[in-house]
């Protein structure tokens, strides 16, 4: 029995026997915890916990500016930060989504430093992510699992759907913004036409639980099961697949030709990269200090990583 326990064991660690281990070639240090990472042309804007937007400047590497969501008060009365759940950037508009009073949500834009309250936490709207689709108009998810079209001049939605009964979890939109793929409990991954909230596909099968995170590059979908599985579907009827690991997979990413995927990996929270064509474990990202909230490819050799510590990692996949 000791020999079969210590067989499986190895075989499982073996499975990752061969995906070199690297160090972040860079470090620096948000205002606190980080919720959810953009990127936008030279800079990272990361939200935190602590109600600052941080923006990051890669060229400078350093933090050339905050945005501060004023503290909030809880359902207790005791004043606290309002916590950062998503940003999002068009020309020189900052789409905040941050805590609000007593638990609801607020809906900040932010243009010059100036900060316009789009959608007030009196509203009592439990939204849990928000993007923009394109300069008068954001799409916005609430925990029920409603998807809206939000016209930001009119201020009136345009377009709603109930995605399922299961609660919500992540989206994501294609480059271009005509899809949006929504994951929740379900385990399913749905896809929507942003015109009109049409349901234009389904995939599922590959995950069983819920899915925290989704990405989409070029036809491929990657899914982060709390299944322990990180699936990968393909809009291009190529077959799916699955990649099991020990640990819930809270995040990942695909690069942008969806050639690599990075996945949270395991509770000492390194991250795994590896190839999705050949499924190969190609690297294994060091030094995260806390559970893994967001990952973000820079380019096709390199990604910046963060968690719920300020230390925020990135590293280049070719270091010698």
């Amino acid at each position: 029995m000791k020999n079969l326990i210590f067989t499986f064991i190895f075989i499982f660690s073996s499975n990752f026997l061969f995906a070199k281990e690297l160090e972040a070639t860079f470090s620096f240090f948000a205002s606190s915890g980080v919720t959810n990472i953009a990127k936008d042309k030279q800079n990272l804007y990361l939200g935190t916990n602590d109600g600052f937007v941080d923006i990051f400047n890669l060229e400078k590497k350093e933090i050339i500016s905050s945005i501060k969501i004023k503290n909030i008060k809880d359902f207790t009365n005791k004043e606290i930060s309002a916590k950062i759940f998503s940003t999002d950037i068009i020309d020189d508009k900052i789409l905040i989504l941050s805590q609000g009073q007593s638990g609801g949500r607020d809906v900040f834009i932010s243009t010059n430093g100036i900060l316009e309250n789009i959608i007030s936490s009196d509203d009592r709207l439990f939204i849990a992510y928000a993007k923009f689709l394109d300069d008068n108009k954001i799409v916005y998810a609430l925990l029920s699992n409603q998807i809206f079209i939000y016209d930001l001049i009119n201020k009136k939605i345009l377009k709603s759907t109930q995605v399922s009964q299961s609660s919500f979890s992540h989206f994501v939109l294609s480059s271009d913004k005509k899809s949006i793929f929504v994951a929740d409990e379900s385990g399913i991954i749905s896809e929507f036409n942003t015109s009109n909230l049409e349901k234009i596909g389904q995939f599922k099968g590959q995950n069983v639980d819920r899915v925290f995170q989704v990405d989409f590059k070029e036809n491929t979908i990657l899914a982060c099961g709390q299944d322990r599985r990180a699936s990968i579907y393909y809009k291009n009827q190529k077959k799916p697949y699955y990649k099991s690991i020990d640990f819930l997979v809270y995040a990942g990413a695909l690069d942008d030709k969806a050639k690599k995927a990075a996945i949270s990996l395991n509770e000492d929270n390194d991250v795994l990269i590896f190839d999705v064509d050949t499924k190969e474990e190609l690297f294994i990202l060091k030094g995260n200090n806390a559970l893994i909230t967001s990952i973000l490819f820079l380019d096709e050799n390199s990604l910046v990583v963060a968690s719920d510590d300020k230390k925020v990692n990135i590293y280049n996949l070719k270091k010698d």
